[in-house]
């Protein structure tokens, strides 16, 4: 399998197409077959990197890893477009992936070329970060004890993604999401949520940043991305589908990405 030693880690990673670099970085559950139609849209004038996040999917957890953080995470994946060489490069994150891209991009300035924020989880910017987590707390509580980590990643993903996006995704990034729930519910969970970069950070940003809501999402992700456009001056765009657009609704969600990887790949 393609991978490469990051920051202590291993990370399967494939590569598509060629132009201009796009990094595609995964929120929950963190295996890069999320984008496989995404990405394959966008090869055909991009060079589209996925890669599964440390302990997710196809990329093992690293000895005696019991707990990460979003630095953790940004740098990983700035250490990954490292080792590619590939220059500056745009990047795309969904959901804690948001959170994760931000992170890269006031850690690793020089890394990144642009950045694209879809619905990210930067919860810091609500009033009331447990209005969000304690529905899904519940959700997940249940789900646990009737049917242990297998049950509870598919209702999680039923819960973000809508009650039959979990039976459409391929068999096989099933398979891999089942096996590798305990990364998200006993590592991730609760490292991200309530922390975002300082003040300090957010105020060098010196690249551009697209906001992009799914029009049939959840309402706190319009919230979040109201509040940060507000923080760093991005504009917000929005793209038809739910939260997992690239899944739903992959090629409206590639053709409202192209004018912006475009303008910042110039």
């Amino acid at each position: 399998m393609p991978t490469v030693r990051v920051n202590g880690a291993e990370l399967y990673h494939e590569i598509r197409g060629s132009g201009p670099p796009v990094l595609l970085i995964m929120g929950a559950t963190g295996d890069g077959g999320h984008f496989d139609t995404l990405a394959d849209l966008l090869a055909d004038e991009f060079t589209v990197v996925t890669y599964d996040r440390r302990g997710n999917g196809r990329s093992p957890p690293p000895a005696g890893w019991t707990t990460t953080s979003p630095q953790e995470q940004a740098d990983d994946a700035a250490g990954l477009v490292d080792v590619l060489a590939f220059g500056p490069t745009a990047v795309f994150g969904t959901s804690s992936g948001g959170n994760f891209a931000l992170w890269m991009l006031t850690r690793h300035p020089a890394a990144v070329r642009g950045v694209v924020l879809h619905e990210p989880g930067v919860y810091a910017l609500l009033d009331d970060v447990d209005a969000v987590r304690s529905p899904l707390q519940a959700v997940v509580r249940q789900s646990r004890n009737e049917g242990g980590l297998p049950l509870a990643v598919e209702r999680f993903w039923q819960y973000i993604a809508g009650d039959d996006a979990w039976t459409k995704l391929p068999a096989a990034l099933r398979e891999r999401l089942r096996a590798s729930a305990s990364t998200f519910f006993d590592v991730e969970l609760g490292t991200y949520e309530r922390y975002m970069p300082d003040d300090q950070a957010l105020d060098a940003i010196a690249v551009p940043v697209l906001l992009v809501l799914s029009e049939d999402s959840h309402d706190f992700f319009a919230e979040v991305a109201r509040r940060l456009s507000t923080r760093i001056g991005a504009d917000v765009t929005t793209t038809p589908g739910r939260h997992g657009a690239y899944h739903d609704r992959p090629l409206e969600l590639a053709e409202t990405l192209r004018p912006f990887l475009r303008q910042i790949s110039a």
